[in-house]
Order: structure tokens, then sequence, then C-alpha cells
């Protein structure tokens, strides 16, 4: 039985101003949800833009996806930060993702697996996403890196094997591959090398 995940939404954003930890900086990260296909080639979506090379983008991180599953999380920590419209829905995209997933938890994610696409596209996970301080200006809240660290509900990078389009409502299925190394796995020791 082949794993199947889903994409729930579809994001990107241009590169623009953004207050983070006091400073005007720039950044993609406020992603906006868009409707019917769009082409995915080897630097990602079509449209969308990453502020900071040195950390986003890149063949190797092309797309970055976040499961769906982790809202509520996000949700329930807003609302005891008392972030800014806390009580609001936290639209997806929120997380800075441009996919939006059901189904593929970082827990069960490996580097190496694919991820393909009735369009013909594949994606492959690279690394999972650490975050940074204009994480925490997306949240509203200056807690909120440390809380993605702790959880460890990062979401994942993917590199683009097959070009093609990704739409809302898409399913895909997980072809394994070398299975030597785990999304967690890689992400604890990052974790753990971040924090000496």
């Amino acid at each position: 039985m082949s794993v199947q995940g889903h994409v729930v939404a579809v994001h990107r954003a241009r590169a623009a101003p953004l207050l983070a930890g006091g400073r005007s900086v720039v950044s993609a990260i406020r992603k906006t949800r868009i409707e019917g296909p769009v082409d995915v080639g080897p630097l990602g979506l079509d449209g969308d833009e990453q502020a900071d090379p040195t950390v986003h983008g890149g063949l190797a991180k092309a797309v970055y996806a976040y499961p769906h599953e982790h809202y509520a999380f996000w949700r329930t920590v807003r609302a005891q930060a008392r972030v800014a419209g806390w009580d609001a829905e936290l639209p997806t995209g929120a997380v800075g993702e441009n996919l939006t997933t059901l189904g593929v938890p970082e827990g069960d994610g490996w580097i190496g697996d694919r991820w393909v696409f009735a369009s013909g596209l594949v994606l492959a996970v690279s690394e999972p996403r650490l975050p940074c301080f204009k994480f925490n200006a997306a949240m509203g809240f200056a807690q909120a890196s440390r809380l993605m660290m702790q959880s460890g509900y990062c979401g994942c990078y993917l590199a683009v094997l097959q070009p093609g389009k990704v739409t809302a409502g898409d399913a895909f299925r997980i072809e394994p591959g070398p299975r030597e190394l785990s999304l967690r796995e890689l992400f604890d020791a990052r974790r753990a090398r971040a924090a000496d």
C-alpha cells in the first residue's frame, strides 16, 4: 500500500519589507493563497521569491511544505501569547509555506523520499526547516521560533526533480528514497548543533 499525502493549499509571495526584531528586513514569508494550478520549476513555484537565498530557496530548498495538522498547535500558542487577532482563524500559508499538506507529518518523512503528483511534478524531501527571527514576526510573538524548535513542527524543504503543476486539492503518492536518514533525525541533529 502506498502512502498518500494531499495538498490543502498552495501559496507564494514576493519579497517585501517586514518589521522583525525591531528592524526592517526583506522577507517573502507572508504568503498569499493561490487558486488554480501553478507551475513548479527547478527553483520553486512560479511567482514565488526568497529574500535571502543563503537560507531559503535554491535547488535543494525550492519548495517549503508544512503539515496542516500543526495549525491547531499554532492557534493555541498564539492564543496563550495573546497575539493580536489570536482568536481569528490562522490562514494557511501563515507559517511561510508554499504547500500546506495533510498526511505527511515530519515523523514519517525521510530525506530522499519522492512526492509524485498526477501532473508529472516530482518533489524530493531534502531537509527540515530551521526557523529564524522572521518567523517570530510572521507569527506575531517572540517565542515562535523557539516553539518550532522545541516542538519539531518544522515542515520540510523539497527539491524539484521533475517540473509540473500543483493545485490545492491534489493528492500525491510517496515513493520511498534510500531511508538512511529521517527528517526528524536531521532536525534533531541541527537543533542540537544550533543549541551549542
